[in-house]
């Protein structure tokens, strides 16, 4: 009995695997991600040298595309925008705490290969580049209380990026996917504020994407 009920699940399961990716299918994939910055920053000059900053994660959706060249090869557009906050870690700025926020456009194109596309688990890695956009640029109120009205920029950046992921299949056309990304984002951001003049920080974000969601195959 419990022989027939393996075998029924086994064959079960292999009508449900997905036929093998084609060229010219296009994966459409919808995750949530959290988006953890390993942030490393400059002093904030020239006022506070020897302070710096921390950036807050980010928990956001994201949608992408894959369209395969290949059953092996994928080329990757990923789509997403978080926003973050920027605090002091030290000093003066430290007991401010929250200094600005930003939200963060950072469209990432990738090169993926795709181990297994006919399995029942298929692993892929990438790499490839982002275009970072930082938008909506905003003093806190703490910091403004301290130093007067103050402008917030923070400079574009490209980088590169690093993935890797796997798709499970569900059925014929739908998959689970798991997506792990490293994103190489620098930028400078410049302080102009009423009482001590312009301050420029420079920051290495580099965060870790990890993103967990559902895909279908077009």
């Amino acid at each position: 009995m419990y022989g027939k009920m393996m075998i029924a699940l086994m064959a079960a399961t292999a009508m449900a695997a997905p036929a093998c990716a084609a060229q010219g299918d296009v994966l459409v994939r919808f995750r949530g991600i959290m988006v953890a910055p390993n942030e490393s920053s400059g002093g904030i000059n020239p006022t506070f040298p020897g302070e710096k900053v921390k950036v807050s994660n980010s928990v956001m959706p994201e949608v992408d595309f894959t369209y395969m060249l290949t059953p092996n090869v994928g080329a990757e557009l990923i789509l997403a925008t978080t926003k973050h906050k920027a605090s002091g870690r030290t000093g003066t700025t430290g007991t401010i705490g929250k200094l600005a926020s930003t939200w963060v456009l950072p469209p990432t194109l990738t090169l993926q290969y795709h181990f297994a596309p006919d399995a029942k688990l298929r692993p892929y890695v990438g790499a490839g580049v982002n275009y970072t956009i930082f938008y909506s640029e905003k003093a806190s109120k703490g910091l403004e209380a301290a130093v007067g009205p103050t402008g917030v920029r923070m400079k574009s950046s490209f980088g590169y990026a690093l993935q890797a992921g796997v798709d499970v299949p569900l059925s014929d056309r739908t998959f689970v996917n798991l997506d792990v990304k490293y994103i190489d984002i620098d930028t400078v951001t410049r302080l102009r504020t009423t009482a001590i003049g312009t301050q420029r920080v420079k920051v290495h974000l580099d965060p870790l994407v990890v993103g967990v969601g559902f895909g279908v195959r077009f």
